[in-house]
């Protein structure tokens, strides 16, 4: 089902201070943007934001990004957490289309890279557009710093194992790789609205870490 546009959205994103409006400006200067040089931290389909907003609050010493490709989605999760009386200061909201992060984020740039509950895109012919295809993984590859890392979470046990074969096949080195991530030893682990809604229907939590090997 296609989300339907709020019209209230371009007039709240124009006005609220998390939100960069055109970040390809940005390219190689989100350390001016937000003031410091700490570590810049990107999450990819944010979705409703609680995830990388929690994020931002326990590690005030990181910056994060969250990115959505669509403007209303964007609206929702910045609107949420600028609702909350701790609202972080280290967290940017952008909407784009992952497939132009080279246009966004400079080479070498991006610390970490969170994947969540990414569409699966379950038909073959739609490979292509899963955030975990091969073409995506040189994309990130390029933003990402040289010990820069991703992590992956996903409840389709489908996705997780094209996943693991496009890490794979492109040489990236995988750690922490989990089945069932709520019954494994990983602490501190912040789960999103999707992974809350799916626990609770029962479905098992798939994990990774994936970094790139030095080329």
């Amino acid at each position: 089902m296609r989300l339907r546009r709020d019209p209230r959205a371009p007039e709240y994103l124009a006005n609220d201070e998390k939100v960069v409006l055109e970040p390809e400006a940005f390219k190689g200067k989100w350390k001016e943007e937000f003031g410091n040089d700490h570590p810049i931290h990107v999450e990819f389909g944010c979705g409703k934001g609680g995830f990388i907003t929690e994020l931002a609050k326990r590690n005030p010493e990181i910056n994060y990004i969250a990115a959505e490709r669509a403007e209303t989605v964007v609206y929702k999760a910045c609107k949420k957490a600028s609702n909350q009386d701790d609202t972080p200061q280290n967290l940017r909201f952008l909407y784009f289309d992952v497939s132009n992060c080279t246009s966004i984020f400079e080479k070498g740039e991006v610390e970490r890279i969170y994947l969540n509950f990414s569409d699966p895109w379950p038909k073959k012919r739609y490979a292509s557009r899963r955030l975990t295809n091969r073409n995506f993984l040189e994309k990130y590859a390029y933003i990402l710093s040289e010990e820069g890392e991703i992590h992956f979470k996903t409840d389709n046990k489908g996705l997780f194992a094209y996943s693991i074969e496009e890490f794979s096949a492109m040489e990236w080195l995988m750690k922490n790789v989990t089945l069932d991530l709520h019954n494994s030893d990983m602490e501190d682990n912040i789960m999103t609205e999707y992974e809350k809604k799916f626990s609770e229907l029962g479905y098992t939590i798939n994990r990774l870490e994936a970094l790139k090997l030095k080329r």
